[in-house]
């Protein structure tokens, strides 16, 4: 495992929070492969431009975050990271509120560059 693509995907992190809450869908989306899933805890699925959709009209609402923890394993051209964070949101209409956010990340790489393929969110 290189230790620059470790911290390069943990840039990744925090940089999907800062566009999310800053809803700058166009630089969230540069970070998402085109075959990106988010999987809700809710299990509701969402694509990658139904996510960036929802992100931009404010049906998912971000506010800030603040991580606890963020592991990532690298293994070749494929990475996984499980970010978990305080991320005070207010999705789907529900009232803003602190949650505490786990996403499952799967990553790969294409033509040198880390993409996030599928997000798994859950509380932990």
């Amino acid at each position: 495992m290189s230790g620059n693509d470790a911290q390069v995907i943990h840039a990744m992190y925090h940089s999907m929070y800062r566009f999310m809450i800053e809803r700058d869908v166009e630089r969230l989306g540069e970070l998402l492969d085109d075959s990106f899933v988010l999987v809700h805890m809710t299990g509701r699925r969402q694509s990658k431009q139904v996510f960036l959709r929802c992100v931009a009209n404010g049906v998912l609402a971000y506010f800030g975050e603040v991580e606890e923890s963020c592991p990532v394993h690298v293994d070749g051209d494929k990475a996984t990271l499980v970010g978990r964070s305080l991320v005070e949101a207010s999705p789907f209409g529900a009232g803003r509120t602190t949650w505490r956010l786990e996403q499952e990340i799967s990553l790969v790489r294409r033509q040198g560059r880390w993409l996030m393929t599928r997000s798994v969110a859950s509380m932990y």
